[in-house]
This record gives structure tokens, sequence and C-alpha cells, in this order.
């Protein structure tokens, strides 16, 4: 898959689609009922990156600030949703270790790689951070795929969709936007901007809502590669 052209017709198609009919709005990001929880394993941009991502995040809060706009410590970036969030998931439910052991299997023929974040894209409820990478995350995924397919643990891989981007989550749409024209201009500003490029050293293994919110994520592993 081209993901630059990938990007390019998710943000032009979702992009008329909120000219025309508005943006869709997430009802839960504020329930204090939402008991959707998951495990995934991610990857975290280092700092410098996240600081660039906030100026783009405050030029777009100057405009409207009754939006979702991610803190940086959630911002991340999804290699593989071991268990999709599902109501009432718990961690008792399963052995940590037995995922560890076939995680640690997946990474072994996994070298270094580097992600490039550049420009942006949209769904109609969310704003992403477009991520650029080499093979060696699909071989990685696809490892994931082939050992978790062999066990008997729980798992949802591919199950809601299969994954094949490396894009960042940095807003979501909780109200419908006041300032549509201004919002959408800042972000054909941002469509080719450079974040900046990283090594990806580690991948982390977590216990998360569906938001990736610092205060209810549970850091279970860390996977050197």
């Amino acid at each position: 898959m081209n993901l630059a052209d990938h990007y390019d017709n998710l943000y032009q198609n979702s992009i008329d689609e909120i000219r025309t009919e508005g943006c869709k709005t997430d009802p839960l990001i504020k329930s204090p009922t939402d008991n959707r929880f998951g495990v995934t394993l991610l990857i975290r941009p280092p700092i410098l990156v996240k600081k660039r991502i906030e100026i783009f995040l405050k030029e777009l809060k100057n405009i409207d600030n009754q939006q979702y706009y991610y803190p940086l410590s959630d911002i991340h970036i999804t290699v593989m949703s071991i268990i999709s969030c599902a109501n009432g998931f718990e961690l008792k439910n399963i052995s940590i270790p037995d995922y560890m052991r076939i995680i640690e299997k997946s990474i072994q023929d996994v070298g270094k790689f580097r992600i490039k974040f550049k420009g942006i894209t949209a769904s109609t409820s969310t704003i992403m951070i477009q991520g650029f990478y080499g093979e060696i995350l699909n071989t990685f995924r696809n490892n994931l795929r082939i050992n978790f397919q062999k066990s008997h643990l729980e798992q949802t891989i591919d199950k809601r969709y299969s994954i094949k981007t490396g894009h960042s989550t940095v807003v979501r749409f909780q109200n419908k936007l006041e300032q549509e024209n201004n919002f959408l201009e800042a972000l054909e500003k941002y469509k080719d901007f450079d974040f900046g490029e990283f090594d990806v050293n580690w991948v982390e293994l977590v216990f998360n809502d569906w938001y990736q919110r610092k205060e209810h994520v549970r850091i279970l592993s860390y996977f050197d590669i």
C-alpha cells in the first residue's frame, strides 16, 4: 500500500464530508461510565517530536478549544491492538507472561527502524499525524499475527480492521466545529508539515482505555528492538 496516497485520499474524503455534513463527535470521551479496556502494543515518539505536535495542537486550540486534544503523555502509534477495548475487560482474565513470550518471539528478527511524522490526515471524527516507515514494521506486525493465531490466547487482532498505517491520533471531535472554516484552514497549513523523524528502539505493552489516557494506562512490559 502506498501510504502517502492512502493518507491523502483519507484526508480529502474526510474534509469534503466534514464540509458538507459536519464532523462526527464522540459521545463517550467525557463519559464517567466508559469501561472499555484492552491490551495494546505501541510506540511512543520522543519528546522533541511531541513538542512539534504540541505547536500544531495549540494553534487548533486557539481556534476551537472545545475538542479533545491528546496530551503529550498520551500520544502514541499503535503497533498492534492485541485485545481491542471492550466493556468490562480485566487483566485478571489473561496471563500476561504468555503474551510477553509471543511478543518476544515475534520481535526476534526485527531490527531497529525509523518513523517519520510528516503531515496530517483526518477522518470525520479525528485528526491524525501521518507516520511513514519501512518494511520492518510490517514484518513485525505479520510476525505478531502469525504467532498469536497459532496460540490459544485471547486476542482480537484484525477483528475490527487490519492495521496498515503508522499514524498517531491527536484530536478527537467531541463537539461540532463552531469555526469550521478557520479550523480547516489551519489543518491545510499543516498538511505537509515536518514533525520530525525518530528511531524506534523499543515497544511498550500496555493495558489501556480507548483513548490511551495516562491515568488509565498500566504498563505491562517493554521490549527492546
